[in-house]
């Protein structure tokens, strides 16, 4: 029996990716010592779904992000280096990235060490503690991909790498590592050198093949089947209405009107609008202007069950995150992407390439698309066919069941 440590940022969606919750349940059955790691305000969640959590006071995740402005106030340019300056915020900025590698080691010193750390793609802290402690790094649901050469970078892109480069170095020497578990090139980005747990098909990264690295697996997914009854919303709504599920994940649900905007698309196209904002900090005069911009027949929520709603949507409008967007997949739904930042923008790619969906800008958003994007997805039977067929795609990777098979390999 090996000890493996699950290490998340807290949030619920971070335990995701396509899988990695599920992966760690996968170890359990298979007789091993797992452990949840992560700050106390998902604790609950997961061990109602029997893993062991400890819990550590900082991971180095930002969270909550500071309040966003009005992005339709300020032009596009600043818009989207303010978008990628608060996703770098989110997983780079130093302080709190050093108190969570920190807290890790303190963990370690504590229980002992674990055989095995997998995290989530974006957890800096730890990389840094895996290298520190001297065990294996695996990443759970992000493929390792060769560096970005500079040349071909986004202004905005180069001033943010150098930037994050820069973080890094710096936290390297705090704690005497060489960066093993990163990227060395102009794009810092945790990067495993042995083994990265990808939920998708070789297929979804057809347009990426000449930079997928050697220790990638793929193990695609299967979809969920209800352990409980339907909420009672859902029941209120006929069976024969198809729905439009509209999210932005859990980091970047402060953009409001994108919900407004991306319901009255969906209501015009002739779906229900289920809109799911998280728990991002409204305040109640901003929560009733949404609802006074939501059609009449829109579902305004917190949180939805994936395994009662996707079987029902028809279109889903999204930011374009890892777990939302495989969610979308497996259960064959088309999807409409706007990416608002980091690793958004190569699923919304994917997406269009693998023509399971369209990808819209921000700009293209306001300049009206996302109307006809919606109802595009809506009436197309060829998009919907090739989205039924990815998903049949995923479902014969394995899964989890053969994900944990892979990382006991790793088990010295």
């Amino acid at each position: 029996m090996a000890t493996f440590w699950c290490v998340s940022a807290p949030l619920f969606s971070h335990t995701d990716w396509g899988g990695f919750l599920k992966t760690a349940q996968a170890l359990m059955r298979r007789g091993h010592d797992v452990i949840w790691v992560s700050q106390a305000g998902i604790g609950g969640a997961v061990t109602e779904r029997g893993v062991p959590f400890a819990t550590v006071p900082n991971t180095g995740w930002l969270w909550p992000p500071p309040p966003a402005p009005d992005l339709t106030t300020i032009p596009p340019q600043e818009a989207v280096m303010l978008r990628y300056r608060r996703a770098l915020d989110t997983w780079l900025t130093e302080d709190l990235v050093g108190a969570g590698v920190e807290s890790l080691l303190a963990l370690a010193a504590e229980r002992g060490q674990p055989d095995v750390i997998i995290t989530d793609p974006f957890l800096s802290a730890a990389a840094l503690a895996a290298e520190r402690l001297d065990v294996p790094l695996a990443v759970a649901g992000w493929p390792a991909m060769r560096d970005l050469n500079a040349e071909s970078l986004y202004y905005v892109q180069k001033e943010l790498a150098r930037d994050s480069v820069e973080r890094l170095e710096r936290l390297y020497a705090r704690f005497c590592v060489t960066g093993t578990n990163f990227a060395k090139g102009a794009t810092p980005s945790i990067v495993s050198p042995h083994l990265h747990l990808n939920y998708f098909t070789p297929d979804w990264f057809i347009a990426d093949q000449a930079n997928l690295l050697e220790q990638n697996e793929f193990f695609g997914g299967l979809p969920d089947a209800p352990t409980d009854a339907p909420p009672a919303w859902l029941t209120q709504i006929p069976e024969s209405a198809p729905l439009a599920l509209i999210t932005l994940g859990t980091t970047f649900t402060g953009d409001l009107g994108f919900f407004a905007w991306s319901a009255q698309a969906a209501y015009r196209a002739g779906l229900v609008p289920i809109v799911v904002i998280g728990w991002y900090p409204v305040t109640p005069e901003e929560k009733a202007k949404l609802k006074a911009a939501l059609p009449p027949s829109t579902r305004l929520l917190n949180w939805v069950s994936f395994a009662h709603v996707l079987p029902r949507t028809r279109v889903m409008v999204h930011h374009g995150g890892m777990g939302t967007t495989h969610a979308a997949l497996i259960y064959g739904v088309p999807q409409l992407v706007v990416p608002h930042a980091a690793d958004q923008q190569g699923q919304a790619r994917r997406a269009a390439q693998a023509a399971v969906g369209i990808k819209l800008t921000a700009h293209e958003v306001r300049q009206g698309l996302l109307m006809q994007g919606v109802k595009a997805l809506a009436t197309d039977e060829n998009v919907l066919a090739t989205a039924r067929q990815f998903a049949a795609d995923m479902q014969s990777r394995g899964g989890v069941e053969r994900a944990a098979e892979v990382l006991e390999g790793l088990v010295n």
